[in-house]
């Protein structure tokens, strides 16, 4: 498998630190609000990036964070007349919530800053006896010049950090490049005590202390938005590497912006949009085939017309998983056939070609676009005769690539017992030839919510999509 490495700028082969077991750490969401989809695209991406690795055998160790401490969260705190906590609380309940809806499973460890307070204060007591750190007035910096190489993930140059220029303007700083990883209280906010007074810890420093605490010095896979490359994961390393002395990621995974209707989306523009908001217009699996149309890298363009495209993208899956399932019934078992055996064939080719997508830095477009070659096989080639473990044979496959992707989730429903009494009739009627009884009985099972289609291997009544 190769991976694009944002730190090398280059596609590299993936070799773990241990044989059979990969580590990923993947931004989390700060839990003052609802997430947005721009949110929900990393989130989906990463989660078919552990279920890939999983696939291919390896043991995964995900740890995925939760920021509960932070300015945001302070002034909704306050603004609500609740603590942060409490606000913390409520916006990882409705995160699980959202993120189950999408698909996106839990993290083996989702751990919360707040909780985290002893090992990040060890963290910048390392960094401080390296004197990589300094404290001012009760707020501890990181010293920048200290560490030759920073700017290594995002090309920044130390000395064309202008202050003002993506950094806070602090007369306590030595350097306008230095960053928070200590702030002391201020009145009203949560504090902890630490060596330097009470405070709170800066956004960066509970990423490095979190990470090593669960996933060690070193890890496989750090992952995040495009945006967080400057300054969040910078400082990730220089934190991490300066207070460790090993390397801290072996590769950079960073996905592709999500503008909406071709704009960036923003506040002020009027097109910002929880996946919450989303939900209630959208199925969510419509969400996740769309978030997965494009590789991960490439901007993706959220609009009402790509998530229906989205949308008859996945009814042809449901579709064609249906058909295999109704034809399965009435096949029999029998040799393979050449003709059995070119179509099995051709449902390996396109599994074939699922991996090549997904080893090639987990190209999730080239992946579903073998997923539709196997749709188009089983649509073209599958017939009264197939045998039935041909069927299987594709009905298996479907279901093992369509879970790596988290699509296809939805199982048949069984017909209630009042549909298929409808279905009987009017199979009834058609062997009577009483043809209007039959249409009428059509009419009324469409009017239900449900498809009819006469087929060579009989009436097939199923719940529309």
């Amino acid at each position: 498998m190769y991976i694009y490495n944002s730190q090398s700028r280059k596609k590299e082969e993936f070799k773990p630190i241990k044989p059979g077991e990969v580590s990923i750490y993947s931004c989390g969401p700060t839990v003052y609000d609802y997430f947005h989809i721009g949110n929900a695209r990393p989130f989906i991406i990463f989660d078919v990036l552990r279920r890939y690795f999983e696939y291919r055998g390896y043991k995964v160790n995900f740890v995925q964070n939760f920021t509960d401490i932070d300015d945001k969260m302070i002034r909704r705190a306050n603004e609500e007349g609740i603590t942060v906590k409490e606000l913390g609380d409520r916006f990882i309940a409705e995160y699980v919530k959202d993120a189950k809806a999408l698909g996106i499973r839990p993290a083996n460890v989702q751990p919360r800053a707040t909780e985290h307070m002893e090992e990040i204060i060890k963290m910048i007591q390392r960094l401080v006896e390296k004197n990589l750190a300094y404290e001012s007035k009760g707020t501890v910096y990181y010293r920048t010049a200290g560490f030759p190489d920073y700017g290594k993930l995002s090309g920044q140059e130390i000395e064309d950090l202008d202050a003002g220029a993506r950094v806070d303007v602090d007369d306590e700083k030595q350097s306008p490049a230095d960053f928070v990883l200590w702030k002391s209280a201020k009145p009203s906010e949560p504090a902890w005590e630490s060596p330097w007074g009470k405070g709170r810890p800066g956004w960066h420093i509970e990423c490095s202390a979190m990470s090593t605490t669960y996933l060690g010095d070193t890890i496989d896979i750090h992952s995040g938005g495009h945006d967080l490359i400057f300054p969040h994961h910078e400082n990730e390393i220089a934190q991490s590497e300066g207070a460790t002395g090993h390397p801290f990621v072996h590769y950079w995974m960073h996905n592709g912006f999500l503008n909406i209707d071709n704009e960036k989306m923003s506040k002020s523009r009027g097109n910002f949009f929880t996946v919450r908001d989303i939900l209630k217009e959208f199925e969510p699996e419509d969400v996740r085939m769309f978030m997965l149309s494009a590789q991960y890298r490439s901007p993706l363009n959220f609009s009402r017309e790509s998530i229906e495209q989205a949308h008859a993208s996945r009814v042809r899956l449901y579709t064609a998983r249906d058909n295999l399932l109704f034809l399965l019934k009435s096949a029999q078992e029998h040799e393979y056939s050449l003709a059995d055996i070119d179509f099995a064939a051709q449902i390996d080719m396109g599994k074939q070609r699922f991996e090549a997508g997904m080893d090639d830095d987990l190209n999730t477009a080239e992946a579903i676009g073998a997923l539709f070659d196997i749709v188009y096989a089983c649509n073209t080639m599958v017939t009264a005769e197939t045998a039935a473990s041909a069927i299987r044979h594709a009905l298996d496959t479907l279901k093992i690539l369509t879970d790596i992707l988290g699509l296809l989730v939805k199982q048949p429903d069984e017909l209630p017992t009042d549909i298929r009494d409808l279905a009987q009739k009017r199979e009834e009627a058609r062997e009577s030839r009483d043809w209007k009884l039959s249409d009428e009985l059509r009419a009324e099972l469409i009017a239900l919510g449900y498809t009819v289609e006469d087929t060579p291997n009989g009436q097939k009544v199923s719940k529309a999509i």
